[in-house]
This record gives C-alpha cells, structure tokens and sequence, in this order.
C-alpha cells in the first residue's frame, strides 16, 4: 500500500509542475484541431469521389 501511496504523491507533485495552458489557448487549439480535421476529411472524401468514379468509369460497374 505504501507504494501505491507513494506514487500517487509522486504523481500529483509532477503534475504540479505541468504547464498547463490557459482557456483561451485552449479553446484555440481546439478550433485548430477542428478546422484541420474537417479539411483533411474533406480531402479524403473528394479523394475517394474522384477514385470511385474513375474506377466506375473504367470498369462499367
């Protein structure tokens, strides 16, 4: 049990010393990371559009 104990007190002491970003910073790289995978998803899909039809086209399907 002591060891239990003694890492949770380790635990909490690094997390004491995490730099953690404000709301603002936070709420901004949320939106980056939104943004960003909406357009790559979109890129994905138009990807996949253009593919499918190319292979529809050249297979008749």
């Amino acid at each position: 049990m002591s060891k239990i104990t003694g890492y949770l007190e380790d635990v909490t002491k690094e997390m004491r010393k995490v730099s953690w970003p404000t709301q603002a910073e936070l709420i901004r790289n949320t939106v980056i990371t939104l943004v960003a995978t909406v357009i790559i998803s979109l890129f994905i899909f138009g990807a996949d559009r253009v593919i499918s039809t190319a292979l529809e086209i050249i297979y008749g399907s």
